[in-house]
């Protein structure tokens, strides 16, 4: 299924949850904030939500420093 990630069009398997979706690009070691449809979720709930077609995703890496 079709769907946009920061912006760039991605095929992805269907009924595929967000955590799923956050290891299959990478992110899994990695603290980050998720935004889909311009709506932020919460890390725990990243297993139950259910990614659909178009959806419309923000990754955000968190950046340390001082």
């Amino acid at each position: 299924m079709k769907i946009f990630i920061n912006g760039k069009e991605k095929e992805v398997s269907s009924n595929l949850t967000a955590l799923e979706l956050i290891n299959n690009f990478g992110y899994s070691n990695q603290r980050v904030a998720l935004e889909i449809n311009s709506q932020i979720i919460p890390k725990s709930n990243f297993a139950n939500k259910m990614i659909c077609a178009y959806d419309k995703i923000e990754i955000i890496k968190a950046v340390g420093g001082g």
